[in-house]
């Protein structure tokens, strides 16, 4: 990890290798933190920026609504903050990770005596599948992990506990020799990958699996479904069964880290001409327009960094 200059703590900055938290910290024990990922890109129209900004702060609020956490901080302080932080580490993209936990102060299963504490850190950080996987797709395996079920735990929120799940996977994907594991419900239905949505296209179609079928509603996701529905592409969102992931025409998956990367195998059978295709590259090419601010119709998906903020870095 490269690491930055500073680290926003519960409304301080403090620097980076200061940046601690107690042994006995609740969330380290129990998982009881939410969290989001974000992207600030350097663009073309706007200088460094945001995307999707007011859509992750909402989303990290839900989740911690959803574990009964109460935010001490209102959304605008959390944007504003994460805005002043990327000026004053002087950084002109990166990665953002806001992190909400419940803090040192009490122990055992019952967390609401234990402070919430607010987190906010900022570093420069690749395609978390790689610029060759962007660019030429990557190896994937439905693991035989099963993605967390809406009985146990709730998959709609972003919870530093649940991801327990796709480490599992994860790793029993590494073992195994393949980039990317891909999770399936507790129905047996396509669900989605470590920490991406999917999308399926066949015969000109795409298709992605519904909130319904236990996924992260993602970010991404969303704004992946409006420019392909804005190129003309028809889209379904319905159950997939694991079949159609070996014969569709081609499948690519998305996430804030990942961005948009084609998957050109899955279980060892090859997807399509095992190159990224037509629809693939048309979508990922309009998503990297709207990412690096070179798409006027997505210009409101960009928060811009205020210039004045980046007088405040360290030289």
């Amino acid at each position: 990890m490269d690491a930055a200059d500073l680290i926003w703590m519960n409304g301080e900055f403090v620097a980076w290798e200061d940046a601690k938290v107690h042994v006995l910290t609740h969330g380290l024990h129990y998982g009881t933190g939410v969290f989001e990922g974000v992207r600030c890109y350097d663009t073309e129209s706007k200088g460094p920026a945001v995307f999707r900004h007011e859509d992750h702060i909402d989303r990290l609020f839900t989740s911690a609504e959803l574990y009964y956490m109460p935010m001490p901080f209102s959304r605008e302080q959390v944007r504003d903050a994460t805005l002043e932080l990327i000026g004053r580490n002087g950084l002109r993209s990166c990665y953002i990770r806001p992190l909400v936990y419940r803090g040192y102060g009490t122990m055992g299963l019952f967390p609401l005596d234990a402070p919430v504490d607010v987190a906010i850190a900022v570093w420069e950080w690749g395609s978390y599948l790689g610029d060759e996987g962007k660019k030429n797709g990557v190896r994937a395996r439905v693991s035989s992990w099963r993605r967390i079920s809406s009985d146990s735990l709730i998959p709609q929120a972003k919870a530093s506990g649940q991801y327990l799940n796709s480490i599992l996977a994860k790793i029993e994907s590494h073992q195994t020799g393949y980039e990317e594991a891909i999770l399936l419900d507790e129905r047996g239905f396509v669900c989605e990958g470590t920490g991406e949505n999917l999308f399926v296209v066949r015969d000109g179609v795409i298709v992605t699996p519904p909130i319904t079928a236990s996924i992260l509603g993602g970010i991404n996701r969303s704004a992946v479904i409006q420019i392909a529905r804005d190129l003309g592409y028809e889209i379904v969102e319905r159950d997939i069964a694991r079949a159609e992931l070996y014969l569709c025409d081609e499948l690519y998956c998305t996430g804030t880290a990942a961005e948009l990367t084609p998957i050109r195998e899955v279980d060892d059978h090859t997807i399509g001409s095992g190159r990224p295709g037509e629809v693939t590259l048309a979508v990922q090419t309009a998503f990297e327009d709207a990412l690096h601010g070179r798409s006027d119709r997505y210009a409101d998906w960009l928060d811009p960094v205020p210039a004045h903020h980046f007088s405040a870095a360290r030289v």
